[in-house]
């Protein structure tokens, strides 16, 4: 196994390859924003991240194919939180607390680890699979104290990836909460039907209306109809009614299967995919919106507990404590299948 470690001496203006071989080309620049980036290749497409800024994963396309939402941002931008630069295809929500902030909440939107500022970044590279590690200390005076250690790995002559993270509790003596979701903004792909092993019965629509959605009374009425239907939307067909957004949360997945699959077929034998093991991730949100600005179809967003807030998470029980020197690991595997 190989490793590069980077610093941001390596980032420019400019791309720069620092490393290539018959399967993968790795490359490195810098947005004019001044936020660094990292392009993994392979024979089939690329992953862009950025691998100081919260190990997010701007971009993702294979086969040609966009795996993101639409947006309004042509590159990523500087800001304390993600709403600063909502425009990546997928982001660490968490992780002290998770998701949007209820009544009883005091914490910014997905938390405060998204936009987090890593503290040392490098590639592993081995046959057949390149990795992108990451790492950041969380500390405060009379607080908590974490280390995240996100990553993501490419394999050659694959569409698909792995998303990974390791939480360690740095403290000597006290417990911290801990909330988790993977969030993948993936492409709103028009006609197109999600598939799962999960049975339908297992999601509900949210009984909740959060502060950044603003009903209108034609949405309110659509909400209200699907409703009292009890169904889950499996097929993209009605995009005058997701604006404002349209989320499902699921129940308790580990009651169903040991693996949870989730795919949208896109056409030309392509299918969008995700995988997690449900005693990782308990509960699966579906989130779809469409709008002239944008355009998301995540159909499966792994989390520990559902996006509702912290508060929220505390009341379901569903809110994990990691003790002083406690660990937990989670990984998701996503992207294009064919």
């Amino acid at each position: 196994m190989k490793q590069i470690n980077l610093s941001h001496a390596m980032f420019s203006s400019d791309s720069f390859t620092i490393f290539e071989d018959d399967d993968f080309e790795i490359t490195t620049f810098t947005y004019p924003s001044g936020i660094e980036a990292l392009k993994l290749t392979n024979n089939r497409g690329h992953l862009t991240v950025l691998p100081f800024h919260g190990l997010i994963i701007w971009d993702a396309i294979f086969d040609d194919i966009s795996l993101k939402m639409k947006d309004m941002f042509s590159q990523p931008l500087p800001g304390p939180g993600i709403a600063d630069t909502y425009g990546c295809f997928q982001f660490t929500s968490g992780l002290l607390a998770n998701g949007t902030p209820g009544p009883e909440d005091d914490y910014q939107l997905h938390g405060e680890f998204p936009t987090s500022e890593m503290d040392h970044s490098y590639l592993t590279i081995e046959d057949g699979a390149i990795t992108i590690h990451s790492d950041y200390e969380y500390v405060k005076g009379f607080g908590y104290h974490y280390l995240a250690e996100p990553s993501v790995t490419l394999h050659k002559d694959s569409g698909l990836f792995d998303i990974q993270l390791t939480v360690t509790n740095l403290s000597n003596y006290q417990p911290m909460p801990l909330q988790y979701m993977c969030h993948m903004n993936y492409a709103y792909v028009e006609n197109e039907e999600i598939s799962s092993n999960i049975p339908d019965e297992a999601f509900q629509l949210r009984q909740t209306v959060p502060s950044h959605v603003h009903p209108t009374p034609e949405w309110t009425a659509y909400n209200e109809k699907l409703k009292a239907s009890g169904k889950l939307i499996n097929k993209l067909d009605d995009k005058e009614h997701y604006d404002p957004e349209i989320v499902f949360f699921s129940s308790d997945l580990t009651k169903f299967e040991k693996e949870a699959e989730f795919r949208v077929n896109v056409g030309n034998g392509h299918n969008f995919l995700t995988k997690f093991a449900t005693e990782q991730f308990p509960i699966a949100t579906r989130w779809i919106l469409y709008n002239p600005d944008q355009q998301v179809g995540a159909f499966a967003l792994p989390g520990t507990s559902r996006p509702e807030g912290f508060a929220a998470a505390q009341k379901a029980g569903t809110l994990i404590h990691l003790k002083a020197h406690e660990s937990r690991e989670f990984k998701v595997t996503t992207g294009l299948e064919n």
